[in-house]
């Protein structure tokens, strides 16, 4: 495939893409939130009133099509742009299906199912979830840890999260916009973050939306856009929501930005989207994750997460909450493997683009060749390959012991015998 043919290529694609917006197309309108929970508290729940259209993305589609049949899969840049393109191909046909079963079936070839079960890991999303919710209520013992209070306006978040920006990627590169119809607390785009205007903030949510939202998303998009040869790589493709959502929440955990509540968050949000797909409504998905310890204001927004474009009635649902662990736990092993095997430019890779973990090796040559640049914008918790490879190798170590084999009384008697062999020196 000719340099010519690639620039072309990757020159069309973000045209033939920009209609097609997921999370625009599933927002719900203002009022419904109020109006549900009002309903609820009075002791007369009712499924929220929403009606939200189909989207003929047909054209997009067939433009789409018409792309991928001009690409060179046997190149590796090739590769990726027909792998981009199919991906938006098959958001524009989940749009296109919203509020029908397919919508469902569309989503999860997107993002998977909870209930997926990976043969080589031998495991599901489910029983990940599973384990951090059970591991977490041991933990806590059946008490409750309340949440940090939020107590900071969007407006005065906007105000201190701009200049931490600011010294990162350079004054005036990126801006804060506050939006009164956004369903999660903040999303990243290349070159904004997006708040949501009645949102209030705690003082934990600085960290964690500055790690995740802006030094993982925007960053990602910022270094794809700057490539030389393929800026295709800075849009935020749907192939690449699990290695994305992974690496953002993994940048949560090796910053300390993560507390016990965001973690069963993350868990609970799995849980919820396997039970709409078998069949619970939303109201019932509502209270499971009130029984669950959340606030009302919070249960309605997660419920609405998992019920955007899907039949609030149940038996259906947007999978996409399923991606943030499938993507912790895969680029988790990848780090781990690039570490083992003495790849530390696979680290580098994740950051050059908005990439799936299969891209990271495909494109490899690519950078190996320099026709692929390295990151300009890195986290420091992703710079220094010695404190990343002390966590990753510690962790890896760690996971090989077994607790469901080793409690107090056995370790106990590890340690007396420890102790007196070295008073017996």
């Amino acid at each position: 495939m000719s340099a010519a043919d690639l620039s072309e290529l990757d020159a069309a694609l973000p045209g033939l893409t920009r209609k097609i917006r997921v999370l625009d197309a599933l927002s719900w309108p203002d009022g419904v939130e109020e109006d549900f929970l009002a309903k609820w508290r009075g002791g007369r729940a009712q499924l929220p009133k929403v009606e939200l259209q189909p989207r003929d993305h047909s054209a997009d589609i067939a433009a789409l099509e018409t792309f991928i049949g001009r690409c060179d899969v046997g190149h590796p840049a090739g590769n990726f742009l027909a792998m981009t393109a199919r991906s938006y191909a098959t958001a524009g046909h989940m749009l296109g299906a919203i509020g029908t079963p397919a919508f469902t079936q569309y989503s999860s070839a997107l993002y998977r199912r909870p209930d997926f079960y990976y043969t080589r890991l031998q495991l599901s999303m489910l029983d990940a979830a599973r384990f951090f919710l059970k591991t977490t209520d041991a933990l806590l013992g059946g008490a409750r840890i309340p949440p940090s209070p939020a107590e900071i306006p969007a407006k005065a978040f906007a105000a201190w999260i701009q200049p931490e920006l600011d010294r990162f990627f350079g004054a005036g590169q990126i801006t804060v916009v506050l939006d009164p119809n956004l369903a999660a607390k903040a999303i990243a785009g290349s070159s904004r973050i997006r708040l949501r205007a009645s949102a209030l903030f705690s003082e934990l949510d600085k960290n964690q939306l500055l790690q995740h939202e802006a030094f993982v998303h925007v960053a990602t998009a910022q270094n794809g856009a700057r490539q030389p040869n393929l800026t295709s790589l800075g849009l935020g493709a749907p192939r690449t929501t699990q290695t994305q959502e992974g690496i953002a929440t993994l940048a949560e955990l090796f910053t300390g930005s993560m507390d016990i509540n965001r973690l069963r968050r993350l868990a609970l949000r799995v849980l919820a989207v396997q039970q709409a797909l078998e069949g619970a409504d939303f109201i019932q998905v509502f209270e499971g994750f009130l029984a669950a310890g959340q606030s009302q204001e919070e249960s309605f927004r997660s419920t609405q997460r998992v019920f955007r474009g899907a039949d609030l009635r149940g038996g259906s649902a947007f999978t996409k909450d399923a991606a943030y662990l499938t993507g912790l736990l895969g680029v988790h092993t990848l780090l781990r493997i690039a570490i083992r095997d003495n790849r530390p430019e696979l680290v580098g890779h994740l950051f050059a683009g908005r990439l799936s973990l299969g891209d990271t090796v495909r494109l490899a040559p690519l950078f190996e060749s320099g026709w692929l640049k390295g990151p300009t914008y890195l986290p420091a918790w992703a710079s220094d390959l010695r404190l990343l490879a002390a966590n990753l190798a510690f962790s890896a170590f760690i996971a090989q012991i077994k607790l469901d084999v080793l409690d107090l009384e056995v370790f106990m008697a590890f340690a007396e015998e420890h102790e007196s062999d070295a008073s017996a020196q």
